[in-house]
């Protein structure tokens, strides 16, 4: 075997592959970057003042079946790639200039009922004292000897590779878009693109129920936190959202939703229920999420902040925060107590179809 010098490691057909991930790595690299920066620049919401920008610089106002978010989303494009070949002095520059014409008027508040103000408040209620537990209950955990951690782990991880396949059933005429176990692990909740939810014994894997409500594919399935366990039956134990918009609310006794919420002006992909069970949140294509009351089928927030379409939305387990992520890219983390942005994810290159909690109340 040839000794391994500089000359010999040059001319390995190894180095030049690694070489090849290097570039490659570098150009997402800078692509991330690109994006970064172009988050940050100040764009008008309005589509009119974008369609005159597109026109000073020269671009097509409009292209077939363009919407007007993907319209302002490729104004930022072209201004980002403008300002690259400038140089970052010059995105600099023009970033401080726009701001200072625009920050004002694209800064806006939306007033709220007296319903979320009330709503708000009984989070904060519900999540302070369960953030305090879990807080205290991690310090008692840090403090646990390593070895135990460690024994702990491996009587997990071999509990994982005794898995086995139980049984398998086609579940619809249709694809499934979404499955979800019920809390007491015996029940398992389908939704299709045929409009159904159905309900199944696990393990057996024999139907249930077909609760049969939406007009469209359905999206997203969540029980109530409590449900199969201390809800009764006949109250809301389960949720759904589908392509009309609707999102409905299903029981255990009946194959017809309790009750129908409508506000949404496109598909609705995800559901989730707050860990109190009394709110419901739901993602749509119409660029928001909405949180909703349980008990008066209320709409309570119709919460903005993506550029594309909301694909999913999660609560963190105290209750105090919400994730959404979306189609443009961008999760974000929301106080609901306050209605503020904690957090933004933006570390994706393409669309966010999925966003959680960790179990230890961390993202």
């Amino acid at each position: 075997m040839a000794e391994l010098t500089y000359d010999t490691l040059m001319t390995d057909s190894s180095h030049y592959a690694s070489e090849r991930a290097k570039l490659e790595n570098r150009v997402i690299l800078d692509e991330l970057e690109r994006k970064k920066k172009a988050r940050s620049m100040a764009v008008p919401t309005d589509d009119n003042r974008v369609k005159a920008r597109l026109r000073e610089i020269g671009e097509p106002i409009t292209l077939f079946g363009e919407r007007a978010a993907d319209r302002r989303d490729r104004l930022i494009y072209v201004l980002s790639q403008i300002n690259a070949a400038r140089g970052d002095e010059a995105m600099h520059v023009d970033e401080e200039s726009s701001s200072e014409g625009d920050e004002e008027e694209e800064e806006f508040y939306s007033p709220g009922s007296l319903e979320l103000l009330e709503a708000r408040r009984r989070i904060a209620e519900y999540s302070l004292p369960r953030a305090q537990k879990r807080v205290a209950q991690q310090r008692l955990d840090s403090r646990m000897a390593l070895g135990r951690i460690v024994d702990i782990r491996k009587r997990v991880f071999n509990e994982v590779k005794k898995f086995v396949n139980l049984g398998s059933q086609i579940g619809d005429e249709r694809p499934i878009s979404q499955v979800r176990f019920a809390p007491n692990n015996e029940i398992l909740a389908t939704g299709s693109w045929s409009g159904t939810v159905k309900l199944w014994n696990v393990p057996a894997c024999t139907p249930i129920r077909t609760l049969r409500g939406h007009e469209d594919r359905v999206g997203g399935v969540a029980w109530h936190p409590q449900a199969t366990l201390t809800q009764e039956k006949g109250l809301v134990n389960l949720a759904s959202g589908a392509g009309e918009g609707n999102v409905n609310l299903w029981s255990l006794e009946s194959e017809s939703p309790i009750s129908v919420m409508k506000g949404h002006q496109d598909r609705v992909c995800r559901v989730a229920f707050h860990p109190s069970g009394n709110y419901v949140a739901s993602a749509s294509f119409d660029t928001t999420w909405r949180l909703w009351d349980v008990n008066t089928s209320q709409e309570l927030l119709l919460q903005e902040g993506h550029s594309k379409e909301v694909y999913c939305v999660d609560f963190q387990i105290d209750g105090a925060l919400a994730a959404s992520g979306g189609l443009d890219a961008i999760g974000r983390v929301w106080d609901l107590r306050t209605g503020r942005t904690a957090m933004v994810l933006d570390g994706h290159v393409q669309s966010i179809f999925s966003i959680g909690f960790s179990p230890n109340g961390f993202g």
